[in-house]
Protein backbone atom coordinates (compact mmCIF):
# COMPACT_ATOMS: atom_id res chain seq x y z
CA UNK A 1 0.00 0.00 0.00
CA UNK A 2 1.43 3.56 -0.89
CA UNK A 3 0.97 6.06 1.05
CA UNK A 4 0.39 9.84 -0.83
CA UNK A 5 3.82 11.51 -0.22
CA UNK A 6 4.63 14.43 -2.54
CA UNK A 7 7.19 13.48 -5.21
CA UNK A 8 8.32 14.50 -8.73
CA UNK A 9 10.50 12.64 -11.56
CA UNK A 10 9.98 14.47 -14.60
CA UNK A 11 10.91 12.03 -17.27
CA UNK A 12 10.51 7.89 -17.62
CA UNK A 13 13.96 7.39 -18.72
CA UNK A 14 14.81 8.93 -15.13
CA UNK A 15 16.28 6.68 -12.57
CA UNK A 16 15.72 8.33 -9.64
CA UNK A 17 12.31 10.73 -7.55
CA UNK A 18 13.13 13.98 -6.04
CA UNK A 19 11.23 14.10 -2.21
CA UNK A 20 9.04 16.99 -2.03
CA UNK A 21 8.98 16.87 1.47
CA UNK A 22 11.08 14.50 3.88
CA UNK A 23 9.75 10.90 3.79
CA UNK A 24 10.15 8.50 6.77
CA UNK A 25 12.22 5.40 5.63
CA UNK A 26 10.03 2.21 5.30
CA UNK A 27 7.49 4.34 3.81
CA UNK A 28 5.54 3.25 0.33
CA UNK A 29 5.41 5.74 -2.11
CA UNK A 30 4.04 5.75 -5.74
CA UNK A 31 5.77 7.63 -8.16
CA UNK A 32 4.02 8.35 -11.10
CA UNK A 33 5.56 9.87 -14.63
CA UNK A 34 4.24 10.65 -17.94
CA UNK A 35 1.75 7.00 -17.47
CA UNK A 36 4.62 5.03 -15.60
CA UNK A 37 3.94 3.98 -12.03
CA UNK A 38 6.58 2.95 -9.51
CA UNK A 39 5.54 1.88 -6.36
CA UNK A 40 9.17 2.45 -4.05
CA UNK A 41 9.60 1.16 -0.45
CA UNK A 42 12.14 3.50 0.91
CA UNK A 43 15.06 1.90 2.76
CA UNK A 44 15.85 5.03 4.64
CA UNK A 45 14.61 8.16 5.80
CA UNK A 46 14.54 10.64 2.58
CA UNK A 47 14.49 14.51 3.32
CA UNK A 48 13.35 17.35 1.22
CA UNK A 49 14.97 18.08 -2.24
CA UNK A 50 16.92 14.64 -1.91
CA UNK A 51 16.56 11.80 -4.50
CA UNK A 52 16.10 8.49 -4.21
CA UNK A 53 16.29 5.35 -6.42
CA UNK A 54 12.70 4.22 -8.47
CA UNK A 55 15.15 1.69 -10.54
CA UNK A 56 17.71 -0.33 -9.70
CA UNK A 57 21.40 1.34 -11.00
CA UNK A 58 24.56 -0.40 -11.18
CA UNK A 59 28.02 0.63 -10.33
CA UNK A 60 29.18 2.99 -13.03
CA UNK A 61 25.83 3.25 -14.21
CA UNK A 62 24.83 7.07 -15.11
CA UNK A 63 22.26 8.37 -13.06
CA UNK A 64 19.63 10.50 -14.68
CA UNK A 65 17.04 13.31 -12.83
CA UNK A 66 15.01 15.34 -15.16
CA UNK A 67 15.91 13.84 -18.31
CA UNK A 68 20.09 14.31 -17.83
CA UNK A 69 23.26 12.74 -16.71
CA UNK A 70 23.60 14.27 -13.28
CA UNK A 71 26.23 11.88 -12.61
CA UNK A 72 27.26 7.73 -12.25
CA UNK A 73 26.65 5.57 -9.19
CA UNK A 74 29.90 4.57 -7.29
CA UNK A 75 28.11 1.53 -6.00
CA UNK A 76 24.94 -0.43 -6.87
CA UNK A 77 21.91 1.11 -6.00
CA UNK A 78 18.83 -0.60 -5.07
CA UNK A 79 15.12 0.73 -5.40
CA UNK A 80 14.09 3.23 -2.62
CA UNK A 81 17.82 3.85 -1.08
CA UNK A 82 18.86 7.50 -1.11
CA UNK A 83 20.78 8.75 -3.69
CA UNK A 84 23.42 11.44 -2.80
CA UNK A 85 27.18 12.36 -2.81
CA UNK A 86 27.59 8.85 -0.65
CA UNK A 87 26.92 6.67 -3.67
CA UNK A 88 26.94 9.21 -7.08
CA UNK A 89 29.77 10.79 -8.41
CA UNK A 90 28.57 14.39 -10.27
CA UNK A 91 29.86 14.59 -13.43
CA UNK A 92 28.41 18.26 -13.77
CA UNK A 93 30.97 21.60 -12.96
CA UNK A 94 33.87 19.34 -12.04
CA UNK A 95 36.66 21.69 -13.60
CA UNK A 96 38.87 18.27 -13.34
CA UNK A 97 37.44 16.23 -16.70
CA UNK A 98 38.28 18.05 -20.43
CA UNK A 99 36.06 17.29 -22.86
Amino acid sequence: MSTAFKTVMMKPNDKVAVALESIPAGSHVKVTCQGNSFDVELKEKIEFGHKFAVKSISKGEDILKYGEVIGSATTKIDIGEHVHIHNLEGKRGRGDKVE
